[in-house]
């Protein structure tokens, strides 16, 4: 039997990339708890094409 819980799935997406200019996106998956944490997250990830971290923010 499943599990039943607070945990969703959750798409980050770089925030700096739609800036430079440069084709593609950086996009991770991740959870989170929606009991915890209703508003959207921020969290410091690798962009591999920008060669750096930065700030990706939940979309959707």
């Amino acid at each position: 039997m499943a599990k039943k819980g607070n945990r969703i799935q959750v798409i980050l997406e770089c925030t700096e990339h739609k800036t430079s200019g440069r084709p593609g996106t950086s996009r991770y998956i991740t959870t989170k708890n929606k009991k915890n944490t209703p508003e959207r997250i921020e969290l410091k990830k690798y962009n591999p094409i920008l060669r750096k971290i930065t700030v990706h923010k939940e979309i959707k």
